[in-house]
């Protein structure tokens, strides 16, 4: 975490990364561009995940990464905890959104399918005959049009995003754990078990 220029291009690239999941996660509101009202729109997207989970939860550690370690950073280990939580806060935000975007994906859109009554026509799919590896079935949903790429396209995009967030915020975890345990005794020539 005292490395300042990688972590603060990590920042960057999380910044980068929570800003396009809030905008997936907003676009999953508006189907094709239509806005609907809220009782036919897919579950899943009223988790917040892109929002909360790969958004805002992300952000904190982003913005701390981008402010650099400065001076003092690295100057004692208790200075050096709080980037450690506000990472695992982004590691458990990242991996939030992944869980929602899988489950998301897998009970599939809610539509209607011609009978102009709004269900899950795919959530009951195994994973031999699911609607993700069988493209001719996405013609079951009738309304909103083109519902089905809509939402496999935002849910792989948020999936996509939480997965490489997760990475990112867990070896900033792991980089401030090994600075907490040996970094700051090491560059001073003491022993790690004498400083505290």
């Amino acid at each position: 975490m005292c490395s300042e220029t990688g972590s603060r291009y990590t920042g960057m690239l999380l910044l980068a990364l929570a800003t396009a999941a809030i905008v997936a996660n907003l676009l999953l509101y508006f189907p094709n561009g239509q806005v609907l009202e809220p009782a036919y729109i897919t579950d899943f997207v009223w988790f917040f995940h892109g929002f909360l989970g790969a958004g805002l939860l992300v952000l904190v550690p982003a913005l701390m990464l981008l402010r650099g370690g400065g001076e003092d950073c690295c100057a004692h280990r208790c200075g050096m905890l709080f980037p450690v939580l506000l990472a695992i806060q982004g590691t458990v935000g990242a991996v939030y959104c992944v869980v929602i975007s899988s489950l998301g994906l897998l009970s599939g859109p809610f539509c209607d399918t011609g009978s102009g009554n709004y269900t899950y026509p795919f959530r009951n799919d195994s994973l031999e005959d699911n609607y993700l590896f069988n493209q001719p079935t996405w013609t079951t949903c009738q309304e909103p049009e083109h519902i089905v790429l809509w939402n496999v396209v935002l849910f792989s995009i948020l999936l996509g995003i939480g997965m490489v967030e997760a990475m990112l915020c867990l070896s900033q975890v792991i980089s401030g754990l090994c600075d907490i345990y040996c970094g700051t005794c090491i560059r001073k020539g003491q022993d790690p078990s004498t400083r505290l």
